[in-house]
């Protein structure tokens, strides 16, 4: 049977969320797939929903404009394909395969995880997460996750550095462990969290209490050590090398969002040119591979003409906006609309943007320059702040790309 999700929670398979223009699913990806099996996928979307078709900031898959009919339909079309998908508490990891520059295999070392927390049946929070970052070309530094690993290279050895409640930055440190002992540190601090209650987050504990709690249960397993996480460039769009040397390209959905029959036909291009999978990246970036660099070149001009990121200069790169109205039934703004408004007259280099179609801010819970929204009194504009502060001015829709133009083009010409 499908349920609903409540909002605030996170939309599943069989329990999808309503939303403006129906019902929305996310798959979160455990791996790459093969190139007929996220074909798949897109055929599915646009039979079963309405063809829309999304990669979050965090590499999750969103099909939209599904119906209480079409649910169970989509679901088992999915479930007929050969993706992997991770069940139970989310695990993102490093997503590029055959990485040369990876420290540790992330993915093997999440199904180990995976199923060490199932044997556990915690009862957690909907939003808890673990990050596993290998060490590779595309850092995960920039993802807040309830539960860090970092693999590092240390004493000639390669180790995990653990830390809570946030990014690469804010997240408070616990230590270093074995890469053999994972699953253990991980189980032992979600059984900390989950004992605070089915709503509680790492950041919850460690405001209330501290992390001693978390030190305590993971003493026997952690060498305590100083470390600087000192934060890593990540860049998903363009070349990247493979072990067998060849390589992957990374292509960004424009404000994270396309329409399916677009992607199928960047796969078919793909496909003709020898790449056999495709995985979902940070970033709202698809990687297509393996490919050699010449081919990689041809299959980035044919993106490029179908509508997708392949230049990380882009605009629409510094311009983040949720679906907003009247996709979202929150949304209070066409902020998708505004958002590409903004992009095509963003001045090179011009600060970035966030537009939100309601006070919530979805698509960046954190600070920009500059973020726009939703608000009854109209598009209220705050600077240096978040989708949740108090808006020092409110404009049209039709005044506020005007507005935010001209704010950019001034901080692009102070710099």
């Amino acid at each position: 049977m499908t349920t609903t999700f409540a909002r605030g929670a996170c939309p599943r398979l069989a329990a999808p969320m309503e939303t403006g223009d129906g019902l929305l699913t996310r798959i979160v990806p455990s791996g790459p797939m093969t190139i007929d099996a996220f074909a798949g996928l897109c055929a599915a979307a646009q039979i079963h929903g309405n063809g829309l078709m999304e990669v979050t900031a965090r590499g999750s898959v969103q099909v939209r404009g599904l119906s209480p009919v079409s649910v169970p339909l989509f679901a088992a079309s999915v479930e007929g394909l050969d993706i992997a998908m991770c069940e139970g508490v989310p695990i993102l990891v490093s997503p590029l395969p055959g990485d040369p520059a990876a420290l540790i295999d992330a993915r093997a070392t999440a199904a180990e995880i995976r199923g060490a927390v199932t044997a556990r049946n915690l009862t957690l929070a909907p939003k808890v997460s673990v990050s596993i970052d290998a060490g590779g070309q595309i850092p995960l530094d920039a993802i807040a996750a309830d539960i860090r690993l970092r693999a590092v290279a240390r004493d000639s050895t390669t180790k995990l550095h653990v830390s809570l409640g946030g990014d690469a930055v804010s997240a408070a440190p616990i230590g270093f462990v074995a890469p053999q002992d994972a699953a253990m540190i991980v189980c032992a601090l979600l059984g900390v969290i989950a004992e605070q209650g089915p709503e509680t987050r790492a950041a919850h504990v460690l405001a209330r209490r501290g992390i001693a709690p978390f030190c305590a249960t993971a003493s026997d397993l952690v060498e305590q050590a100083s470390y600087d996480p000192m934060p890593r460039p990540a860049e998903t769009i363009g070349l990247h090398r493979l072990k067998d040397g060849r390589c992957a390209i990374g292509v960004a959905l424009p404000f994270g969002q396309s329409h399916a029959l677009d992607i199928v036909a960047l796969l078919r291009v793909a496909r003709a040119n020898g790449a056999s999978w495709v995985a979902t990246a940070p970033q709202r970036t698809l990687l297509l591979g393996p490919v050699g660099e010449m081919t990689a070149f041809a299959l980035g001009t044919a993106a490029d003409t179908l509508g997708f990121i392949v230049d990380a200069r882009d605009a629409r790169r510094r311009v983040v906006a949720c679906a907003g109205a009247p996709a979202c039934t929150s949304g209070l703004i066409p902020a998708r609309a505004l958002a590409a408004a903004i992009a095509a007259r963003l001045p090179q280099g011009g600060m970035a943007v966030h537009v939100s179609g309601c006070a919530k801010g979805c698509a960046n819970p954190g600070a920009a320059p500059l973020t726009i929204i939703g608000t009854a009194q109209g598009c209220g504009l705050v600077q240096d702040g978040t989708a949740r502060g108090e808006p020092g001015s409110y404009f049209t829709e039709e005044r506020v790309v005007t507005e935010a133009v001209r704010l950019a083009s001034r901080e692009s010409a102070d710099a």
